[in-house]
């Protein structure tokens, strides 16, 4: 079977975020799992040959580069749509969420978030109307619709008026180098990153939506009400500066100077690096205002680091629930600085939550999530089949 995969996530250089980390990860297990498939990986720009995941896979560069709204309609309904109308593979996967309308092939498309519709601020005006018009239509003429957690479906359901039992649910999932770290490595960790001190961890890119404007007030209101008690604890901010991130720096300028001195922007780090500074943290702080899924929670848990996250959309459901985290309001920097409170001064808690962390984390594999979009994919071409059938009537 020939099965055709947007792939303009899979960007040069590695970096994977979000979309690009999803795609990457659940394609890597799907190609091994199904070796008598070919695999067309379908590329906006040219590719990592390290993206080549099996002899199965034949990659396809299509202009134009789609990164602006206007681009990636001539992506998807010009340079892919042409693509598909000459080659008719039996079925196309978009694990990124955007597909393409004018095609006869049937489509599996995972959607990872609404967010656009319930943080319209954070997404610029021409991006917002793109979204707007073109993801319900995708949610509608997907032959099977994948969602990366519940709280994601019940979303698309609820706004989309589809429902629910319809949509294929595949999360995300820790990669297995996210792991815990022998004692000498975490010591070198903190000596490499944070002067030998324990710290917080916050993970992700730079923007409004991860809500760091109230964890850096949340972090001054820990040191300013008792955090020096248990040492001289830093907060470590690992991502890159997206969009909108002016607002960040600007609380962070109105800080105190020693608060200020005990945060660290490390920008991006390699994956090792990442690995174990998940493992060293005292606890991973990741409190956003909307997720479809949360990735960060759990690569924390399997790393065997405490975990405290937002209680709103899909983080409880990723987090395990209070059982494995501690959940907070994220609109409220004091309830984010009593869980840095809870966790900075509670040992015999942090060994709970790392050991129901681990555990919950367990439940997410990559090869689970592969396997489901094999089915979605088997679903989507039985589909087609049974409707191109002559009826006997």
């Amino acid at each position: 079977m020939h099965i055709a995969v947007t792939t303009r996530f899979l960007l040069p250089g590695g970096h994977l975020e979000g979309l690009g980390r999803y795609t990457f990860e659940a394609l890597r297990c799907l190609v091994q799992q199904q070796p008598e498939c070919t695999f067309h990986f379908l590329f906006d720009r040219a590719y990592d040959p390290r993206y080549l995941l099996g002899p199965n896979v034949v990659p396809h560069v299509l202009l134009p580069p789609a990164r602006h709204p206007l681009l990636m309609i001539a992506w998807y309904e010009g340079a892919v749509a042409q693509w598909l109308r000459r080659h008719r593979p039996a079925v196309l996967l978009s694990p990124e969420g955007f597909t393409v309308l004018g095609t006869t092939v049937p489509r599996v498309v995972v959607m990872h978030d609404l967010a656009y519709l319930h943080r319209p601020r954070d997404v610029g005006r021409l991006m917002a109307r793109y979204y707007a018009y073109f993801l319900p239509r995708f949610a509608r003429a997907a032959a099977r619709l994948v969602a990366v957690s519940d709280a994601t479906r019940q979303d698309i359901a609820q706004q989309y008026g589809l429902a629910a039992a319809n949509i294929l649910i595949a999360h995300n999932a820790p990669a297995r180098h996210f792991a815990p770290q022998p004692a000498a490595v975490q010591t070198a960790t903190r000596q490499r990153f944070s002067h030998g001190q324990p710290y917080f961890l916050f993970v992700g890119a730079l923007q409004p939506r991860k809500n760091l404007r109230n964890l850096l007030r949340a972090f001054a209101q820990f040191k300013a009400e008792g955090g020096a008690a248990v040492g001289p604890v830093r907060l470590l901010l690992v991502g890159r500066t997206a969009w909108k991130a002016g607002p960040v720096f600007e609380v962070f300028r109105s800080l105190p100077p020693a608060v200020q001195a005990a945060i660290e922007f490390t920008g991006r780090v390699s994956e090792a690096d990442l690995a174990n500074l998940y493992a060293a943290a005292l606890a991973t702080v990741y409190v956003p205002f909307f997720e479809g899924f949360g990735l960060p929670v759990v690569e924390a848990q399997a790393s065997g680091c405490p975990v405290l996250t937002s209680s709103v959309s899909s983080l409880p459901e990723a987090a395990g629930g209070p059982a494995a985290a501690i959940l907070c309001d994220p609109a409220q920097p004091a309830a984010i600085a009593a869980g840095l409170h809870q966790l900075a001064h509670d040992e015999p808690l942090r060994a709970r939550l790392r050991a129901a962390g681990l555990a919950n984390a367990a439940r997410f594999t990559w090869e689970r999530t592969a396997q489901i979009l094999w089915q979605a994919l088997q679903q989507a071409v039985h589909n087609e089949v049974e409707n191109s059938e002559p009826s006997e009537d």
